[in-house]
């Protein structure tokens, strides 16, 4: 009976020892949940240096391509611009938290935005530096290239890489972009299988302003114009495009030049003056003697595509081409 009571108290004595080491973890687990995330650095347009205590979570932007990227890397966006001209005009990352409208992308409401208090604010070239160095006062900005005529796409990328860095996000970066190769290969293999590889392929769009129709060519040097070599089509504009967007400018008359071509062009619903294609020139005789519009090889891509977006905007566009050239 003795020894059975000594091997009894050893047990509970080895199962207190035990009991007592257990105690501890949940210490040690708070002190490691209480160790500060690492600093990240990035680097602006500018070359200017960005430090974040950790990755950033109450993000805005300034720009549709910076809201798009945000919410395709999983962010939900805490402040956007123009938040009913972004769910119009880029519906492949829909908006679906209900972010804080913070005023006009040319120029959004310093008070609106400071009292979001966010971790980072993502701007872009475009906006006046006078607004960028105004918002640094109460929070980070990462201020980025707009847009890169000499390297479309890989702007895009870059711009990806870098917010994801900054969100913390780089695994879900890396699968966008893959996925986004992936969807070029196979756009370019239906297109050539559908006989149209090396076709002429001229994309553009439009606008009535004053009773005068303006079309602005998408050169090689714009993103769109970028994909559609990637899908092996020709960029058969003459014309010159911006060092930034790769836009040019014409009129009816300068589509004469284009010669017999595919022609798609994107506008959208809610702005009854981005279509003249379907409405004012539909009565003008030079128009309708321009050879793609005499075979119907004129294209009518989908609302919601943003032309200036990222990998999602563009895998819907490669889609669009994909079936308007089925057809």
């Amino acid at each position: 009976m003795k020894r059975i009571l000594t091997t009894v108290a050893a047990v509970a004595a080895a199962a207190l020892a035990l009991s007592a080491c257990g105690t501890t973890e949940p210490a040690a687990d708070a002190a490691a949940a209480k160790k500060p995330a690492e600093k990240i650095t990035l680097t602006d347009a500018h070359g200017a240096k960005v430090v974040l205590d950790g990755p950033a979570k109450k993000v805005v932007g300034t720009e549709w391509n910076i809201v798009e990227s945000l919410i395709s890397l999983g962010v939900a966006p805490a402040g956007v611009a123009d938040v009913k001209g972004y769910k119009a005009w880029d519906t492949a990352a829909p908006l679906t938290n209900d972010a804080k409208d913070i005023g006009t992308r040319g120029e959004p409401s310093m008070d609106t935005i400071a009292a979001l208090a966010p971790d980072l604010v993502i701007a872009t070239t475009d906006l006046p530096p006078a607004a960028v160095k105004q918002m640094r006062k109460f929070a980070p900005v990462l201020e980025l290239k707009a847009a890169d005529a000499a390297d479309p796409i890989g702007r895009m990328t870059e711009d990806i890489n870098t917010i994801a860095k900054a969100t913390g996000t780089t695994a879900q970066a890396e699968k966008l972009l893959k996925d986004f190769d992936t969807k070029l290969a196979d756009g370019r293999r239906t297109i050539a299988a559908a006989g149209h590889a090396g076709a002429r392929f001229a994309f553009a769009d439009g606008y009535v302003v004053s009773n005068q129709v303006s079309i602005r060519p998408y050169t090689s040097g714009s993103l769109i114009g970028a994909v559609n070599e990637k899908l092996g089509l020709k960029n058969p504009w003459t014309v010159k495009g911006d060092k930034d967007y790769g836009l040019g400018k014409t009129d009816v008359e300068g589509l004469t030049k284009l010669g017999d071509v595919q022609f798609a062009y994107i506008s959208n619903k809610t702005d009854k003056d981005s279509n003249p294609f379907t409405g004012m020139l539909t009565k003008d005789d030079v128009w309708k003697s321009l050879p793609f519009v005499k075979k119907g090889n004129v294209h009518q891509l989908p609302d919601g595509i943003w032309m200036f977006g990222g990998p999602l905007s563009m895998n819907g566009y490669v889609d669009s081409v994909v079936e308007a050239l089925k057809k």
